[in-house]
């Protein structure tokens, strides 16, 4: 018998059999049948308020409106996904324009390019598998394509979501996706830019990853 078994079936000899698992009520998180257009207000209120900044697009104008925002920043470069539709679209986009970024793909193994990542990248777009409108917080679901570094590093970091994709609250986004079906090794919550703070509470952004973030809801 591994230490695990001997530890649980300790604890079924004091219960007195088999440990079940109580009742769970999730009543306490139900909220109001929130309208699309009222989930995306509380969001950009909720993440603005921690120095995220937001952005209303369609399918048709989030590049023109990544090309106008990444201008006014002066970035020399922009990482992007290699089969994820974002990055097909840009590629595809910087035949006929000349006001985007030069595009880095991440396809090489973090080894071989560590230091052009961590020094020479100026900003990185990343697909969301959804976002929080209560607490302002988008759900980053990394793969092979899209790895956590992409959102973690780069000082500027534009995150793409769609407004179908917005959910009330963590619970909703967790039990309509389905989680308890299978989780990735990483899933994150991102929740404005990078901020730290030091023994005297001064509050700083960008210490540890991004300076910004920039979210274009598609609505």
């Amino acid at each position: 018998m591994s230490s695990r078994e001997a530890i649980l079936q300790r604890l079924r000899n004091r219960a007195g059999g088999e440990l079940t698992a109580p009742e769970c009520d999730f009543s306490v998180l139900k909220r109001p049948d929130w309208s699309t257009s009222e989930r995306i207000a509380l969001f950009e209120r909720m993440i603005e308020s921690v120095h995220g900044e937001v952005h209303h697009c369609t399918e048709d104008s989030w590049v023109d409106r990544l090309a106008e925002i990444l201008g006014s920043r002066c970035a020399r470069n922009l990482l992007i996904p290699k089969e994820h539709e974002i990055g097909v679209k840009l590629r595809s986009s910087t035949l006929e324009r000349e006001d985007l970024p030069h595009l880095l793909i991440y396809d090489e193994a973090i080894e071989s390019w560590k230091s052009v990542l961590f020094n020479d990248v100026d900003a990185s777009i990343t697909s969301t598998r959804g976002g929080i409108a209560e607490t302002g917080s988008l759900i980053m679901w990394p793969n092979t394509d899209e790895p956590r570094l992409m959102s973690l590093v780069p000082p500027i970091h534009v995150a793409v979501l769609f407004a179908s994709e917005l959910y009330t609250t963590f619970h909703e986004a967790m039990q309509a996706q389905n989680w308890k079906a299978g989780m990735p090794t990483n899933a994150l919550l991102v929740s404005g830019p990078s901020k730290t703070a030091d023994i005297e509470q001064t509050l700083a952004y960008g210490v540890h990853g991004p300076k910004e973030l920039i979210v274009l809801i598609i609505e």
